[in-house]
């Protein structure tokens, strides 16, 4: 699904990568491409077929670019929120956001290191928990309220996906809240998190408020490894780690619940650079590599794991090489000279491993 605006040029880089780990290890992907957002709008009249909705409901894996919302027209003119109605169709509570430093980034935070594990269907987001309507309302024309919702099971259950990434990481969570002062709903969180971590008693685990959070992630990131977090707290510490790792060019996301996954780069559709083939595509190209993880560990298939190691490693060296390093990240090179790049070295690095000795 490309998107909107830089949304099929960074797409096309991703699925330039794609194809290549597909070929280099043997992954059998079968890939269709459907229409979503303005183009969908423009033949269908909606931002969002039924069919579109179908085939991500029907599909292992769904890489989705950025949609530029903000120029839908009305809902009830066919405007959809796409990301929106999707995440809620397929119950993808778990928005996973990795940050890091690299080598080829000059401006990242060094021993920054993060996997932050954002509760994505609930919190202070009024578009998304309510069965029906919005959770903000005027009682007065000089009021408006908004209602946070934290329940039981959205706290376990995202507690849960930070446990398991742990595990598979440095074995340590911090989680993140502010619960002397939302003592109910951030009470109802916490005690989840630490019923988790009991379960879990090889993790080390520690409670940090958000405002200490966001300071230790800039002073002290070399502290911080597996991030559990609520929905809006999480979105905001998202975007300060993506800055701190370089950039948010850099910003990968993927999607998940127990059934399905999306790799979503974690940023905007970028209108005012859309077709200049300067958008940088590692965040979506990232996002696909870590689909390719959720499907490897969902499914018992190693070679999707190591496609998707192969991917990071291709892109650490296309961020050393100035020549093919996008703009933003001071380098001279394009959209689509950078997919081209980690597709190219993603099948030279498997090409090596391959080679008898």
């Amino acid at each position: 699904m490309p998107g909107d605006d830089i949304g099929p040029e960074i797409v096309r880089a991703a699925l330039a990568v794609l194809t290549a780990a597909d070929e280099a290890f043997s992954l059998g992907l079968q890939l269709t491409s459907v229409d979503v957002g303005m183009a969908s709008y423009r033949a269908h009249g909606t931002t969002l077929t039924a069919t579109a909705l179908q085939a991500a409901i029907d599909a292992d894996g769904v890489i989705l670019g950025p949609c530029g919302m903000t120029d839908y027209p009305p809902r009830d003119r066919g405007g959809v929120n796409v990301p929106g109605t999707i995440r809620k169709r397929l119950d993808l509570y778990a928005n996973l956001r990795p940050a890091r430093s690299r080598s080829g980034v000059p401006d990242a935070r060094r021993g920054l290191d993060v996997l932050i594990v954002r509760e994505n269907t609930e919190g202070f987001y009024a578009d998304r928990n309510m069965f029906e309507g919005i959770a903000e309302f005027m009682p007065t024309e000089d009021v408006a309220l908004s209602v946070r919702k934290i329940t039981r099971q959205g706290s376990r259950r995202i507690a849960k996906v930070a446990m398991e990434y742990a595990l598979r990481r440095g074995r340590r969570v911090t989680a993140v809240g502010k619960q002397h002062v939302l003592q109910v709903t951030d009470g109802l969180f916490m005690r989840e998190a630490h019923a988790a971590a009991g379960a879990n008693p090889q993790i080390a685990f520690r409670e940090m408020d958000i405002d200490a959070m966001a300071a230790d992630l800039y002073s002290r990131p070399e502290r911080h490894d597996v991030i559990l977090i609520t929905n809006m707290f999480g979105d905001i510490l998202s975007n300060e780690a993506a800055a701190l790792s370089g950039g948010l060019g850099l910003a990968a996301a993927l999607n998940a619940g127990e059934q399905h996954a999306i790799a979503n780069a974690g940023h905007g559709s970028a209108p005012d650079i859309a077709g200049k083939d300067i958008a940088n595509p590692c965040g979506m190209i990232l996002s696909t590599a870590m689909l390719l993880d959720w499907l490897g560990v969902r499914h018992h298939k190693p070679c999707f794991l190591e496609a998707c190691r192969a991917i990071e490693v291709a892109v650490e060296a296309a961020l050393l090489d100035d020549a093919v390093r996008t703009g933003d990240l001071g380098g001279r090179g394009g959209t689509r000279q950078f997919g081209d790049a980690v597709a190219a070295r993603v099948r030279a690095g498997h090409a090596i491993q391959a080679a008898p000795v």
